[in-house]
């Protein structure tokens, strides 16, 4: 099998993506990739990097003044050609779009040339690129019922993030043995993305400063850019406030802690859940279409987690809610269950028998 994958622009598409073609090489040894993205994100570093053939595209998101996206626009059908090209040299099977403007160009390429296609969409909020793409693709695969409730249902599928089962499979570590804490502490992981958050920052200096007198531990991930700040004003906390810079295992925290307080990313929701993790959720309110407030959401209804959006975030309503939950461990124990629930641990495998029978029906 010969696919073409493309991810671009953000770790949300890029890494399930990843974690899609890690399986397929499980299943089948003689398969070949080709990822296609931008020639100046995040992709165009990692997936050399990992050893898989990579080609960037020229692409721009159709954003700024009206002229600017004409031009945009102009960039656009010019990165179709090129995709074409692509598509005549590598000869894929399938051609899979995770989001991200240069998916755009490299499915609709596929469609027009009648090579089999598939989107994923991570969201509960369907992205622009996605939109474009659902009249055009074969098949769509989506993780929230949100979005699968607006996508056509004759070639949707509700299968989840392919991090699920990487995170379900994966040998993980104890918190208590990476931070040195004793085993009989309960402990609580704090974290805004692997950036940090200013305005969440701000809050927490006051709200650790309260919580460092409670019977558990914390780990309060600043992010590698607030950290020299937060760590000169909070140095005087109590031991049992473990303050980080940045986490690179951030599965096996979610799996030990007894608490994890988080944005609302879809791969960070699709481990919670795959992992059962209680969870206190703090959507990020600047991101597109509020997509984040609206993932939560659908873990909140299902009362797999409670939430405080970022417009009612304090310092005293955060330590009270913490407080609450890890009071109660009947609460935590019912959130977990609830996540476990929504958690699509065979994502990969699911996904990957899709692609297989998408190509029956070519």
């Amino acid at each position: 099998m010969k696919v073409i994958v493309s991810a671009g622009g953000t770790g949300g598409h890029l890494y399930p993506a990843l974690a899609l073609v890690e399986h397929i090489k499980t299943q089948d040894q003689e398969a070949q990739f080709l990822f296609v993205g931008t020639t100046d994100r995040l992709e165009s570093q990692i997936v050399p990097q990992m050893g898989y053939d990579y080609r960037g595209l020229h692409v721009k998101g159709l954003v700024g003044n009206p002229l600017q996206k004409m031009k945009n626009a102009m960039i656009f059908v010019k990165s179709l050609k090129q995709s074409k090209k692509i598509l005549k040299e590598f000869q894929p099977d399938i051609v899979i779009g995770f989001g991200g403007y240069p998916s755009a160009s490299i499915v609709l390429a596929a469609s027009r040339m009648k090579i089999p296609t598939m989107i994923h969409e991570q969201n509960s909020i369907i992205g622009l690129t996605n939109k474009i793409l659902i009249k055009r693709v074969n098949k769509i695969v989506c993780c929230y019922q949100k979005a699968y409730n607006e996508f056509p249902h004759e070639k949707t599928v509700l299968l989840g993030n392919p991090r699920a089962s990487v995170v379900s499979h994966q040998r993980l570590r104890d918190i208590h043995e990476i931070y040195n804490i004793p085993r009989h502490h309960k402990t609580v992981v704090i974290v805004m993305g692997s950036l940090g958050s200013s305005s969440v920052n701000e809050v927490m200096k006051e709200a650790l400063r309260e919580m460092q007198h409670d019977t558990y531990d914390v780990i309060y991930v600043t992010g590698k850019n607030y950290y020299d700040e937060m760590k000169e004003q909070l140095s005087d906390l109590h031991e049992s406030i473990h303050l980080v810079n940045y986490v690179d295992d951030m599965p096996s925290l979610i799996a030990s802690c007894d608490l994890i307080v988080s944005r609302a990313g879809a791969t960070t929701l699709a481990e919670i859940t795959a992992l059962s993790a209680p969870s206190l959720i703090i959507p990020s309110p600047y991101v597109v279409a509020n997509h984040q407030e609206y993932n939560a959401k659908e873990l909140v209804d299902a009362k797999a987690a409670r939430w405080i959006l970022e417009k009612d975030l304090d310092a005293q309503t955060f330590v009270r809610e913490v407080r609450y939950l890890m009071s109660h461990d009947d609460v935590l124990k019912e959130l977990g269950e609830h996540a476990q629930a929504l958690g699509k641990p065979h994502a990969c495998e699911d996904i990957y028998q899709e692609m297989l029978m998408t190509l029956e029906r070519k």
